[in-house]
């Protein structure tokens, strides 16, 4: 999950540290979103895959065990330090299908009809012009080709209401930077096909579902790994004052605890799922 350039401190040095401290919990809390969409998008050996806004590698990893030796997955993101990640994560698993591109998703510098399938996982909500955008995804892909984009459901949901909304009951005020980054962009039931359909995707489907969403670890950890990655709350959270933190943590450990099962916090996670064809 990576943001376009209308936010500037996506990839930042506090960011790239929490990935890599969290990478194992995160990728344990992430696994069965990762899961569905990889599912849902149907990848078939010999395919050639675009996963947009790819962040530290998944799906991009995951499509690749699918495509197999004669398929191949470029992971495409706009942070050549989170590619970095997904490159060792690939060279780990003993993948060579796997590529990475630099680039911009307003802007992917691939000839009209490369590939079969166009993957997005928690990234569509980021661009800053996601008609642009989804009309270059449109672009890029084969005739009959797919694409399958995974967005957050409402604010109003467990791991959000008990993180970040508990700061917001503090501080008042905006949840996220007015004009910036808006996790829940196509949250509201048919925006995110609608906006397939404008930019020329044909079969176009959605669905809203709820997956698992478990940190394996403590109330405290999860809290901190969200403060680290949830960049669009970043202006929120400055707005605590300093004599109100240890009141704010109390606060979110509290409603946090609510969902702990045994060692770990189980969540649950509402998103939405939406594709198109070309």
């Amino acid at each position: 999950m990576s943001a376009e350039p209308s936010n500037p401190q996506w990839g930042a040095s506090y960011r790239l540290v929490a990935a890599e401290k969290w990478k194992a919990k995160s990728a344990a809390m992430g696994r069965a979103v990762t899961d569905a969409l990889v599912a849902y998008a149907h990848p078939r050996p010999g395919m050639a895959v675009l996963d947009l806004a790819s962040g530290t590698g998944e799906p991009a990893i995951s499509l690749a065990s699918k495509v197999g030796a004669e398929g191949h997955v470029t992971a495409l993101d706009l942070s050549a330090d989170l590619l970095k990640i997904a490159e060792e994560r690939a060279r780990q698993r003993g993948f060579t299908n796997v590529s990475t591109s630099q680039a911009d998703a307003h802007h992917p510098q691939f000839p009209d009809a490369s590939f079969d399938l166009v993957t997005c996982r928690f990234g569509v909500m980021f661009f800053s012009d996601p008609g642009r955008a989804l009309c270059e995804t449109h672009r890029v892909l084969k005739p009959g080709g797919r694409a399958c984009f995974l967005a957050w459901g409402p604010f109003e949901q467990p791991y959000w209401s008990s993180t970040m909304g508990v700061v917001h009951k503090h501080v008042g005020g905006p949840i996220m930077a007015p004009g910036g980054p808006n996790m829940f962009r196509f949250a509201e039931p048919g925006s995110l096909s609608a906006a397939l359909r404008q930019a020329g995707f044909r079969t176009v489907e959605e669905e809203t579902r709820t997956l698992p969403w478990t940190w394996p670890g403590s109330v405290e950890e999860v809290w901190e790994y969200a403060q680290a990655v949830s960049t669009p709350f970043r202006p929120m959270l400055e707005r605590v004052p300093a004599e109100q933190w240890d009141q704010v943590n109390a606060d979110v450990h509290a409603a946090v605890r609510q969902f702990v099962d045994g060692a770990s916090v189980k969540f649950g996670a509402v998103v939405v799922l939406a594709a198109g064809s070309r």
